[in-house]
């Protein structure tokens, strides 16, 4: 069985994460019912998904890989870009 055909339990470190007026959708996530590394992926608010190829042993340290991103490439990172507005 394939990893994207199982059903999955997701962290509660999992939900929405708003910094700079930016949202994104932060899924921590493994095979439900077992002890499998977790994964990392987030969805930013224009339905663009940034994944990781790393597996974490830990919920907290997939959180942990998230916030290092944001901390040092800010939450625009994750973010697709749309079309230009101009005020």
């Amino acid at each position: 069985m394939d990893f994207e055909d199982r059903d999955f339990e997701h962290s509660p470190l999992s939900g929405r994460f708003t910094r700079d007026g930016i949202t994104v959708e932060v899924e921590i996530y493994r095979a439900a019912g077992t002890q499998d590394p977790w994964r990392l992926e987030v969805a930013d608010q224009n339905g663009g998904c940034t994944r990781w190829h790393e597996w974490f042993a830990a919920e907290q340290e997939a959180f942990e890989a998230f916030v290092a991103v944001v901390e040092v490439d800010g939450i625009g990172s994750f973010a697709s870009r749309g079309p230009e507005l101009r005020h």
